[in-house]
């Protein structure tokens, strides 16, 4: 059966693999593509291995051979031995709106029984005034770093509120 994707180096890329592989420069996952890729060349008069045969020497899923030759066929040296950008976008739990109520409630004093705002606290009240969307206290922490606002211990504790 014929392969549709045949990886064809030049002798710059091909030197350029080699050079990679053999110094260790990069990623495991970097290497194994550059091996990947060495193994299925099919350039300068070399009959590259096929997909099984390489996958066991290299101990990747044939899946991955085909992947990595696809790619390489289609985008590029670079694009095969590179990470697929993620397609997943990814949805704000706070936005501006969120981040300067955040900012608003961080300001106002600290409930009573507790001595300090702390992350968790923020979140907690966060979650009750926003009508029950979750927010963790990972989200409130990079909000709070994105506006450049730190948690006072000192402002905290002089409030009224703040039980000593």
């Amino acid at each position: 059966m014929k392969k549709k994707y045949v990886v064809g180096l030049t002798g710059q890329q091909r030197g350029e693999l080699e050079k990679m592989v053999s110094c260790g420069i990069g990623s495991a996952r970097k290497l194994t593509r550059a091996r990947i890729l060495l193994e299925a060349d099919c350039g300068e008069g070399e009959a590259g291995r096929g997909d099984l045969e390489i996958s066991r020497a290299l101990d990747v899923g044939t899946a991955t051979v085909y992947r990595v030759r696809k790619r390489f066929c289609e985008k590029g040296l670079k694009a095969a031995l590179s990470r697929r950008p993620t397609r997943r976008a990814y949805e704000r739990k706070l936005d501006a709106h969120g981040e300067a109520q955040l900012v608003e409630l961080v300001n106002q004093h600290v409930p009573a029984g507790h001595r300090r705002w702390t992350l968790r606290l923020l979140a907690e009240q966060l979650t009750a005034t926003s009508g029950g969307r979750g927010v963790s206290h990972e989200t409130v922490r990079q909000a709070l770093l994105r506006a450049n606002v730190r948690l006072s211990p000192v402002a905290a504790a002089a409030g009224p509120g703040a039980e000593g």
